[in-house]
């Protein structure tokens, strides 16, 4: 509102100017997220892993189980990016009652540390998959990818019978093992040397089944135990 005089406040001149008031929204909005997300790469606080007690020992030494996907995994891993099924699937149980009683504990941070980018998605055409490692068989998951309808009649995934022939290349699973260790996950020289071993003759469906297999079940969740304490 102008005062007597007939001057501009501050909130109308931005206002009457847009592009002085998106650049100020710009401003605002990144001083938001600078103050809300840096800290995050900081505090001990933001991985559970990382809480000790007073004394200093680990709060949670059983988080310390979380380790990097083996090159088998990571290929998986790189077969369900690739085949967009972050689309239809998230990987984070929230912290309500109904999702722990279907799916299990609810998502930590630390167990998507070594997830880069991570896949904790949003939409759920299909159930969330945090917690599915060793839930079914890898001929249960086999045969849902070949023909999701003959294990889930009422499924409407697509079939990905494709991917029991096509082969994995051993060279380019090997140069991502590489990548991810130049972005901070610890592969050790041992780990890329035997990852042509470990994925040579091996299906893109077995290391999807593998990727699946391993999901959630680093962690040995204590009963009760509050890890957001």
């Amino acid at each position: 509102m102008a005062d007597n005089n007939g001057k501009k406040s501050f909130q109308e001149r931005m206002e009457l100017n847009l592009p002085a008031f998106l650049l100020m929204i710009a401003i605002v909005v990144s001083i938001g997220g600078i103050v809300t997300i840096v800290p995050l790469f900081y505090l001990d606080s933001t991985w559970e892993d990382r809480a000790k007690n007073p004394d200093g020992s680990m709060k949670n030494p059983e988080l310390s189980a979380v380790r990097p996907y083996t090159a088998l995994e990571l290929a998986g891993r790189d077969v369900y990016l690739r085949e967009g099924c972050y689309v239809c699937h998230s990987q984070m149980v929230r912290p309500f009652r109904d999702e722990k009683e279907r799916y299990g504990h609810y998502s930590l941070a630390v167990e998507s540390k070594y997830d880069h980018p991570f896949q904790w998605g949003s939409k759920r055409t299909g159930p969330d998959l945090a917690r599915v490692g060793g839930k079914y068989s890898d001929e249960w998951h086999i045969a849902h990818m070949k023909d999701p309808k003959s294990v889930v009649p009422e499924s409407v995934m697509p079939r990905y019978p494709w991917l029991e022939s096509a082969m994995l290349d051993p060279e380019g699973v090997t140069r991502r093992l590489k990548a991810m260790r130049a972005i901070g996950v610890p592969y050790s020289d041992d780990d890329i040397a035997n990852a042509t071993a470990m994925v040579s003759g091996k299906s893109e469906m077995r290391a999807l089944v593998a990727y699946l297999q391993a999901l959630g079940t680093m962690i040995k969740f204590e009963e009760g135990k509050d890890y957001r304490d």
